[in-house]
């Protein structure tokens, strides 16, 4: 399978759908933190190539449910939540068969589709909450691997910092492993 992973610097989830044997490549403005099949560019100058599957993470700052308090006080802020929410549908209704965007709860402003699930890290393996929405595309619900007791909320707390960004955003590898054993096939 032909397998785009949008807006990943990480290599997470490429790693999982190579280790499947799948032909991935992950592709964002960042360079990849691991060695692997990685395109450094816009993600738009790829998009029309064919893909089997997408799984995308597009940028959340300007659409999460946590952000929505700061569109009325910064100057600026919803012009960038339109621009957010573009590339997001540019994303949404590519002409790609499968389909998975992934992103925190969106606020209502940002105007989204009705996301189709909704999951946590606790769910795969992690000892952690943090809800993550997916919207599929010809694809099933994922389906839990390894639920664990005794949640925390650590991305929720992650120390103020010059990568608190990334570090929130990276992609837990028990979800990663179940995309790729789920819809890698």
């Amino acid at each position: 399978m032909k397998v785009l992973i949008a807006c990943e610097f990480s290599g997470i989830v490429r790693d999982a759908f190579a280790k499947g044997g799948h032909d991935v490549l992950s592709c964002d403005l960042l360079t990849t933190e691991k060695p692997g099949n990685h395109y450094q560019g816009d993600v738009t100058e790829i998009l029309k190539e064919k893909w089997d599957l997408m799984i995308a993470h597009p940028p959340c700052t300007y659409l999460c449910n946590s952000g929505v308090r700061w569109l009325y006080s910064q100057t600026g802020r919803w012009l960038k939540m339109e621009d957010a929410r573009k590339f997001f549908m540019l994303l949404y209704t590519a002409n790609i068969p499968k389909i998975c965007i992934e992103n925190p709860i969106p606020h209502s402003y940002a105007n989204l589709p009705p996301y189709t699930q909704i999951i946590h890290p606790y769910m795969f393996g992690h000892g952690e909450t943090k809800a993550t929405c997916l919207w599929l595309k010809n694809l099933p619900l994922l389906t839990p691997t390894n639920e664990v007791k005794g949640r925390k909320a650590r991305v929720h707390y992650e120390s103020p910092g010059i990568d608190r960004w990334k570090n929130r955003s990276r992609t837990y590898t028990g979800i990663a492993t179940a995309m790729s054993e789920q819809w890698g096939i």
